[in-house]
């Protein structure tokens, strides 16, 4: 049996690069598609390139979509730095992004490797709504879907309370993925909070000579001070849970189905989650919700990313 084919949207951002040395550790990746969210499109796909150069992969990346589908939204430079990869003033890379826009990329590949693909959205649903509203039959194409995103009982991280960022970022595009793709698994930030590294551990692992622990460790030194300071007692690695999920499906020790949609107009609830956990409307499930996950093994795939398991 073949290596997992994997197709990662993606909006480089810490954990995101964490989550991208991962899959090429562990997986085929077929390719980067890349969105405008935890900061702007020039420097999310700048930081895709450079990571793909850093790890020595030839891994194609193709830039989407610079703004959300309808309202504007305030990135996360405050936590990632104005260049989402810390400030740390790496040389760009030589390499270019590919031609072909992120959606239609998406689609393309989703033909050439039909069946085979686990599609990995760890950024704003933008570039996977703009792919589905091109072609409806796309989920009919992908092996499985895990999206991180959501807080599904409405303990987000932005300032509309309830909301996650990635789907408060671009609440339409969630909308469009969460009511047009039958099924999917969805990875949210409250399992974050429950499965978060230790700064002790990350610092172990990050000691590792070689180069993807030590560019890890300089791109993440702002968010892991910035995470300390909030008091928070372990470093969430919101992407890397997620693209554990990914390569690793029975990682999952507890998880929910139910119908999620997204609350798109509440001045307060924007971009929340909404979760029917009775089945009080009577829909279909459409989401696995994943609630827990064996820590050891999550942690080893983390490690082994770093060169230091």
């Amino acid at each position: 049996m073949g290596k997992l084919k994997l197709l990662i949207d993606t909006d480089p951002g810490v954990d995101d690069a964490l989550a991208i040395l991962m899959a090429h550790r562990h997986a085929d990746v077929v390719a980067l598609s890349i969105a405008t969210g935890n900061v702007r499109l020039a420097h999310t796909v700048g930081n895709a390139l450079k990571l793909i150069e850093t790890i020595g992969a030839q891994t194609p990346v193709f830039a989407g979509c610079a703004t959300p589908l309808v309202l504007a939204a305030a990135d996360a430079a405050f936590v990632h730095g104005a260049d989402g990869f810390g400030d740390t003033g790496y040389l760009p890379s030589t390499r270019q992004a590919e031609s072909e826009h992120a959606a239609q990329a998406i689609l393309r590949l989703s033909h050439a490797h039909a069946g085979e693909l686990v599609f990995v959205a760890m950024a704003p649903l933008t570039n996977l709504a703009l792919a589905l509203k091109l072609d409806a039959t796309l989920p009919q194409r992908i092996a499985r879907l895990v999206i991180m995103g959501g807080a599904v009982t409405g303990c987000g991280n932005t300032h509309r309370v309830p909301a996650e960022f990635n789907i408060g970022f671009d609440p339409e595009a969630a909308h469009v993925v969460f009511s047009t793709w039958p099924h999917f698994t969805l990875v949210d930030w409250e399992a974050t909070l429950r499965h978060g590294v230790a700064f002790e551990t990350m610092e172990r692992w990050l000691a590792a000579d070689n180069p993807q622990a030590h560019f890890f460790a300089a791109i993440s030194r702002r968010t892991r001070e910035w995470t300390r300071t909030r008091g928070r007692p372990r470093l969430m690695v919101a992407d890397a849970l997620a693209m554990a999920v990914a390569l690793q499906p029975d990682i999952v020790t507890r998880a929910e189905d139910h119908h999620v949609a997204v609350e798109l107009t509440g001045t307060l609830t924007r971009g929340a989650t909404v979760v029917d956990w009775e089945n009080r409307f009577g829909n279909a499930a459409n989401a696995h919700i994943v609630m827990e996950v064996d820590q050891v093994r999550f942690e080893a795939l983390v490690a082994s990313a770093l060169g230091a398991g």
